[in-house]
């Protein structure tokens, strides 16, 4: 049983937008009625832009290959590392390093943009 099987996170990986096509974040937001909702944009370079509607709290986790970047649009978004909490708000950002252990909680329903290598994987390695 994978770590998505355990939890209610819905994750789409496949790419949204293409190149050249308006991306309405907030109507999307808007739109979304899930509590861990995470869905790739679009892609840059070899990156994925990946915006998450949440509500509650991921599992700990890490990225043996990648580094990830967390940017609150709006709500609260806690990244637990061990040893520190880290506490972000709309329009604040943090960058996890790779091998770094972590796991990110949203005390309220939070929308945040991720950008990552696009060969994450989400759950963690």
């Amino acid at each position: 049983m994978t770590a998505m099987d355990r939890q209610p996170y819905n994750i789409n990986l496949d790419v949204k937008f293409d190149f050249l096509q308006l991306i309405d974040v907030a109507k999307l937001v808007d739109a979304c009625t899930e509590q861990w909702f995470n869905q790739t944009l679009c892609r840059v370079n070899d990156c994925v832009v990946r915006l998450g509607v949440l509500h509650g709290e991921f599992h700990w986790h890490k990225h043996d290959e990648e580094d990830e970047f967390f940017f609150v649009l709006e709500g609260r978004l806690l990244i637990d590392l061990e040893g520190q909490t880290v506490a972000l708000g709309p329009q604040q950002g943090y960058a996890v390093p790779k091998t770094v252990v972590h796991r990110t909680r949203a005390p309220e329903r939070t929308a945040v943009l991720m950008i990552e290598r696009a060969s994450v994987k989400p759950t963690g390695d």
